[in-house]
């Protein structure tokens, strides 16, 4: 994970959505453990209670859940359930401000480089 924080967003939303592109990436598989609130809070300086906040959310989300007295552990079906609302989010929020400029810029989706991989 990337240590430097966004001063336009909270702290605990910017680590949420860090794991949550670990999820996404693979990085993190269905059934991993989370590393534990101390070990994150240390390793970026930040207040054990901004870690717990992110993971909250992670759980509330029905991304993670909560082992007690193990930690917090990737949900089955996180990863499926995180690309169908990324991709909603993606074509709601994001694709009609880039289909706007292709438009502009007089490209198709024919005229876009084959992806790589």
């Amino acid at each position: 994970m990337d240590l430097e924080w966004n001063e336009g967003q909270p702290i605990y939303r910017q680590l949420r959505e860090r794991v949550v592109a670990m999820i996404l990436d693979g990085l993190l598989s269905e059934g991993d453990p989370l590393p534990s609130v101390r070990n994150v809070a240390a390793e970026y300086r930040i207040n054990p209670l901004t870690v717990l906040k992110a993971y909250q959310q992670l759980a509330d989300d029905n991304l993670v859940e909560k082992r007690r007295g193990l930690g917090m552990f990737v949900n089955q079906g996180a990863q499926a359930l995180l690309l169908e609302s990324e991709r909603l989010s993606f074509l709601r929020d994001q694709w009609p401000a880039i289909r706007a400029k292709l438009r502009r810029l007089g490209l198709s989706l024919a005229d876009l480089p084959a992806q790589e991989g």
